[in-house]
């Protein structure tokens, strides 16, 4: 199930428990049973009444991605009904059980702002923080320094960190003191490592798209669902 990206393989386990699952019509309880790869495989349509949620944060200054760490707010802790952003159509009513096992997907610094993803749902997660993602997550970069032409086709390509060799990125002058980010990987503090290996300084860090899901005009500090209609 988790190989065909119906599920992660943990809600693969909660839906067999529940009797939720069917190979070739017949009804799976047994946790560990093997299909045959060419098997159909069906999801009970009960299953779509306990959708997994997905939440998109416009991400403060001072605020951990993950666990409460040295005192610092966690992103979780802004999931509260009147920190929720409800114009546009994203109407989905806020409850304390969405809160319940949210994990983030793709992390930002502390000292970073801009979207960023908690969810649920182990198929999106997969989707955005998996090795061979093809996710691009686009970053506005304020910086510090001189940039010659070579040092800008080096942060396009040709960089490695950890002695490993960065993939192609995207990297063009927004204006005149901030750089646009496009990336397809997500290193610890990449970018602000790739900017000091060409002799830059970063002043501020801004993430504002993930795949097709832009920040948009949600406020800072605030969060939305992701509606039923919008994919990564």
């Amino acid at each position: 199930m988790s190989e065909r990206g119906l599920c992660s393989r943990r809600e693969a386990d909660e839906l067999i428990e529940k009797g939720w699952v069917y190979v070739n019509g017949e009804q799976i309880t047994q946790l560990g049973s093997r299909a045959h790869p060419s098997a159909t495989i069906r999801i009970d349509k009960k299953a779509r009444r306990h959708n997994k949620v997905t939440v998109l944060i416009n991400k403060p200054i001072g605020i951990v991605s993950g666990q409460a760490e040295n005192g610092y707010t966690p992103a979780i802790a802004l999931v509260e009904s009147e920190n929720q952003w409800t114009q546009g159509a994203h109407t989905i009513r806020f409850h304390p059980a969405h809160r319940r096992g949210l994990a983030v997907a793709g992390r930002l610094d502390i000292d970073s702002t801009g979207l960023l993803v908690l969810t649920q749902d182990g198929v999106i997660a997969k989707l955005l923080i998996g090795e061979s993602s093809p996710i691009e997550k686009e970053y506005l970069v304020r910086v510090k320094g001189n940039l010659s032409e070579e040092s800008l086709r080096l942060l396009n390509h040709g960089l490695a960190l950890d002695g490993v060799s960065l993939k192609p990125a995207k990297v063009s002058w927004q204006n005149e003191d901030q750089l646009r980010f496009v990336l397809k990987e997500g290193k610890k503090r990449q970018i602000r490592r790739m900017c000091e290996l060409v002799g830059l300084r970063v002043l501020g860090l801004k993430r504002v798209r993930i795949g097709q899901i832009r920040l948009g005009e949600l406020p800072l500090g605030a969060w939305r669902y992701l509606a039923e209609d919008e994919r990564f």
